[in-house]
């Protein structure tokens, strides 16, 4: 499984206003600050709207910010922002996908995983992400 770059920008884009969140923060700068195409960008922001886990400001000294504290919000939120539910299989979101959900022996390992990622995605909130500085040995 590999997000996509639209889930990369999300994390970005909710990683740098976790570092803002005393000021409405303008798209440009955003877009400036973590490489990513401002039409594409604002397109990400308005998900992350509807998610409420940013809220928008209209005029001149409009922008955005976080609706909810770093601490609330979690990978897993801007992945289902972005994605919407995650599954490494389509039968486990939906059985009628694959005729044989019922019968398959994969299918409950399929659904333990999904179960197993969600949790560790929901231990990783911004507000610890944020307070963890890549190791200078490491590829970023």
């Amino acid at each position: 499984m590999q997000i996509t770059r639209e889930t990369d920008y999300a994390i970005r884009c909710v990683l740098y206003l976790t570092s803002r969140t005393d000021r409405v923060v303008m798209v440009d700068e955003i877009s400036r600050e973590m490489a990513a195409p401002k039409s594409f960008l604002a397109k990400i922001l308005q998900k992350l709207v509807k998610a409420d886990i940013a809220r928008s400001f209209r005029g001149v000294k409009g922008g955005f910010q976080l609706s909810r504290e770093p601490r609330d919000i979690t990978l897993l939120d801007v992945i289902e922002a972005v994605e919407g539910s995650i599954a490494l299989n389509a039968c486990v979101l939906d059985r009628t996908a694959c005729g044989f959900s019922s019968t398959c022996a994969v299918h409950p390992v399929w659904i333990g995983l999904r179960a197993e990622f969600n949790e560790l995605l929901k231990k990783h909130n911004f507000a610890d992400i944020a307070g963890t500085k890549p190791s200078p040995d490491r590829e970023p």
